[in-house]
């Protein structure tokens, strides 16, 4: 245990205090289960939010990890980036192998970047890591800090049992994957003229359905995504003073047009992707939203389906493209009428619709000339990947080793944005399989109290080595 807490000290970065613990709980882990909870409460400590600057902590801290794990300085690259006028860093780490397989890297993919939480609307402090009724409760215990403390400390460990694999491999964490993705897109570059991988595994998507009883459903396999790009609305006018209203308010004018965006539908979309994914997470999926999903993979015109699966936020972005209202900005006084109004609009594109309909969309049911509407930044629109494999069976692996059975793997498309968009822009099979389980109703990523299982956590700690093993093995 000192070891263990002296390790603790390592790197560039001050290294903050494990969360509150259960002493007896603790003392039954074993060694690298403390390690890992230890090195997941400090990333998570790191307030890695746009505004806060504190990435290049962050960094030096896994660098420093890494180090003493036994990492030669050669394989750990950092690299600055300048995200939209703030400072970020990304991360790459090689685990060298020894070439005995002849096939090429594979790259595995996460970010250490959270979107922003403030203290004051949290139930527990969001930069803590606090263990309260079977959950760890912090900013990132999903999205995505699981997935970077996972995958460091799996080649930690693989590195201490002098394991070397037959062809080498890859680390990418990025550093502003909730905001610009400046480093993504450079990193994706990076790799691709420099590494040039077989596959590109992501830890970012996928993960495991749990029912209601914690049992599990089914993995999922984030094969494609939609395509993310924000809106940002603007009326203005001349305004004046509050005591003469007049009837051109920009306020009011911005809010009719939102609430007709909020009225509207995108048409229903389905793939061969999506129909076969709603087929098997019916059989898993109990009661009427496990029907409706099962009658709309035999026919995607089925309006009562449709509206359940709409109904269900966890499921509502498979069907289609979606637009939702995120941000508001207007007025400069109280006593004065607003010279301007604007909101953001943010969009998950269906693959193939195109973004430059969904703008023309918006306009024709906004329906008033007045509502400027600007796109916000270059969209990135990506393909399907394909699931190899060996990466198939090394995840099959994986889940029957984690839950004694076989557990369905169900590939799928994913309604959130990653920087898997970016390698399969450039032609790589990006496949999303990432260790977290959770039920739909414990997920709360980008939102408040974000938490994950304490069980879920432990019991994912082996699945990134198994994988590796079955693919990079002797």
């Amino acid at each position: 245990m000192r070891k263990l807490m002296l390790a603790l000290a390592v790197g560039a970065a001050v290294c903050t205090p494990l969360a509150a613990q259960d002493t007896n709980a603790v003392e039954e882990r074993t060694e690298h289960e403390q390690m890992m909870r230890a090195l997941y409460a400090d990333i998570i400590a790191f307030r890695t939010a746009r505004g806060h600057q504190q990435m290049d902590e962050m960094v030096a801290y896994l660098v420093g990890r890494l180090s003493e794990a036994g990492f030669a300085a050669e394989d750990l690259m950092v690299t600055d980036y300048d995200s939209e006028g703030e400072p970020t860093q990304g991360l790459i780490v090689r685990y060298p192998g020894n070439g005995a397989s002849g096939k090429k890297p594979i790259v595995m993919l996460a970010h250490m970047d959270v979107v922003d939480a403030l203290p004051k609307d949290w139930d527990r402090a969001p930069f803590t890591l606090t263990e309260e009724n079977g959950y760890f409760y912090a900013r990132g215990t999903q999205d995505n800090k699981y997935g970077v403390a996972n995958l460091t400390g799996t080649f930690m460990r693989l590195k201490h049992e002098g394991w070397v694999p037959n062809r080498d491999l890859y680390l990418v964490f990025s550093g502003d994957e909730e905001t610009g993705m400046i480093s993504t897109r450079a990193q994706a570059k990076w790799v691709a003229e420099n590494v040039d991988p077989a596959y590109v595994l992501n830890s970012d998507a996928g993960g495991i359905g749990l029912a209601d009883d914690f049992s599990p459903l089914a993995q999922q396999v984030q094969l494609a995504e939609k395509t993310y790009v924000t809106f940002d609305l603007t009326v203005t006018n001349s305004g004046g003073h509050s005591s003469r209203p007049r009837s051109d308010n920009a306020i009011y004018e911005l809010a009719a047009a939102l609430t007709k965006i909020a009225d509207h539908r995108f048409p229903v979309r389905e793939s061969e992707l999506t129909r076969s994914y709603f087929a098997a997470l019916g059989r898993s999926v109990p009661g009427a939203l496990g029907d409706a999903m099962t009658r709309f993979a035999e026919d995607p015109s089925d309006e009562e389906a449709i509206d359940m699966i709409r109904a269900d936020p966890g499921f509502v972005g498979t069907l289609g493209t979606t637009c939702v209202a995120t941000m508001l900005e207007a007025g400069h006084a109280e006593n004065a009428l607003p010279q301007s109004a604007s909101a953001a609009v943010n969009c998950r594109v269906w693959p193939g619709e195109g973004v430059d309909s969904v703008k023309a969309t918006l306009a024709e049911v906004i329906g008033n000339p007045d509502v400027a509407i600007t796109q916000r930044a270059e969209a990135t629109e990506s393909g399907m990947s394909s699931f190899p494999d060996e990466v198939r069976v090394a995840l099959a692996k994986s889940l029957a080793a984690r839950f004694g059975r076989e557990i369905p793997m169900i590939p799928n498309m994913s309604s959130g944005g990653t920087d898997g968009m970016h390698y399969r822009t450039l032609g790589y099979d990006t496949i999303a399989i990432g260790a977290g389980a959770s039920r739909p109703q414990d997920i709360f990523a980008h939102g408040l109290n974000e938490r994950m299982r304490v069980d879920a956590f432990y019991d994912g700690l082996d699945h990134w080595s198994i994988i590796l093993k079955e693919l990079a093995g002797s």
